[in-house]
């Protein structure tokens, strides 16, 4: 199996490795370096609305604090959550995670993020329109010292992979720095697994105050962590087990 292949849009129903796996794990092994980056501009991508809340609401949170300034792109427009919802349709669901994702940003003290709006499941066929819009988001302060925060190119969705691939590439062209966060590796990964380049793992931990901001950010996406209704279809996406390894005291990203 593929990274690519671990999961499509259907829902995750499976636990996959739990939050005491991972911190049994985390307790066994040396520290892991923090997070240092020396910049003015920090550009944030996510394939879906809340992939950048779940992964790096703590590191954009300190980022602002510390007088960066913090521009979040979401790249897909969320579309496709809820496949075969009988109560909400697709562009319903757009809607919808647009008006959440907006709402996630003012809690964290951010401007609304670029919104690419291209259709949720298919950014793996949507990389020249990736690149368009990433590179008009970096063009837009050639003078201040920029680097991109990006969904893990590894992460096991199409599109979050999708993503993390387009950020490598535009990154390796312009010579910026990259960090990648990953959001489905705490679900599927075997913690300390040979096929995961642990050694580049970097970790920001979340004071009290960033922690209440950062979970009172994600429960602003009320269609992906309530159902929509009781069809099966309109499932939970993001329950509480999932949650628990996204809304811990640290996060972690792959320093690229």
């Amino acid at each position: 199996m593929t990274s690519t292949e671990r999961f499509g849009v259907a829902p995750v129903t499976d636990v996959g490795t739990t939050e005491s796996d991972w911190q049994q794990w985390f307790s066994k092994r040396a520290e892991i370096p923090r997070l240092e980056a020396d910049l003015e501009r920090l550009v944030v991508l996510a394939a879906h609305p809340d992939d950048e809340i779940l992964g790096a609401g703590g590191i954009m949170i300190a980022a602002a604090a510390a007088g960066i300034e913090v521009v979040t792109v979401c790249l897909s427009d969320g579309s496709g959550s809820h496949p075969g919802s009988p109560t909400h349709s697709p562009e319903d669901l757009a809607t919808i995670r647009r008006g959440e994702l907006d709402a996630a940003t003012d809690i964290l003290g951010l401007e609304h993020s670029v919104w690419g709006g291209l259709p949720d499941g298919a950014l793996t066929t949507a990389d020249a329109a990736m690149t368009r819009i990433v590179e008009s988001v970096l063009d837009e302060r050639p003078d201040m010292i920029s680097g991109v925060l990006s969904v893990w190119e590894h992460d096991g969705h199409p599109d979050h992979e999708a993503v993390g691939r387009c950020a490598t590439r535009i990154c390796g062209e312009r010579g910026l720095p990259l960090w990648q966060y990953p959001i489905w590796m705490w679900h599927w990964a075997i913690p300390g697994e040979d096929t995961i380049e642990w050694d580049a793992l970097r970790s920001h931990r979340l004071d009290d105050g960033a922690m209440a901001t950062k979970t009172a950010a994600v429960e602003a996406f009320t269609s992906q962590i309530h159902p929509l209704s009781d069809a099966e279809a309109d499932q939970v996406v993001l329950p509480s087990h999932i949650l628990e390894r996204l809304l811990r005291r640290n996060e972690y990203v792959f320093s690229r």
